[in-house]
């Protein structure tokens, strides 16, 4: 079961960790390369996803490919306030409690990580109904993210 724990405690650990890196400058030329192959991934997954068959056991991958989008996105993103991040979880924690703007909920994030992590580390497979149930919610934040980093290389 998925166990909530607080932004600002996560956040806060991070912090004290050393996790948040800050970088000499703004690579604009790294972020767009990240951006453009995280969307080729996306491009490629939402096909996939499309055409899988319930059972397939495809799920676990399809799943795993839309969560490495996004979190390719949130660190592109970050790039541009000079910062790298030593974990995921630290990564999220970061985002949410300094763009709260951006109004990505902080569960759904930690759900979508700790599911990811149990497949991974753990083998706990992930079901075509595990990936109904983030599948709406993954596409907007890419999306979102996508939108959000094109207007900024623009303004850059």
């Amino acid at each position: 079961m998925f166990e909530e724990r607080a932004l600002k405690k996560v956040y806060s650990a991070c912090d004290s960790e050393g996790s948040f890196i800050r970088l000499a400058k703004v690579d604009t030329s790294q972020i767009k390369t990240m951006m453009d192959v995280a969307i080729i991934d996306f491009e490629s997954v939402k096909g996939w996803a499309k055409t899988a068959p319930k059972e397939s056991g495809q799920w676990n991958a399809i799943f795993k490919l839309h969560y490495d989008v996004l979190h390719e996105l949130i660190e592109a993103f970050l790039i541009f306030y000079k910062l790298k991040v030593r974990s995921h979880e630290c990564l999220f924690a970061y985002f949410c409690e300094k763009h709260p703007e951006i109004e990505f909920d902080w569960n759904f994030l930690e759900k979508i990580r700790t599911k990811r992590n149990r497949s991974i580390y753990y083998g706990r497979s992930i079901s075509y109904q595990d990936w109904r149930e983030v599948e709406l919610q993954l596409n907007l934040y890419i999306s979102t993210m996508k939108k959000l980093i094109e207007t900024k290389l623009k303004d850059s």
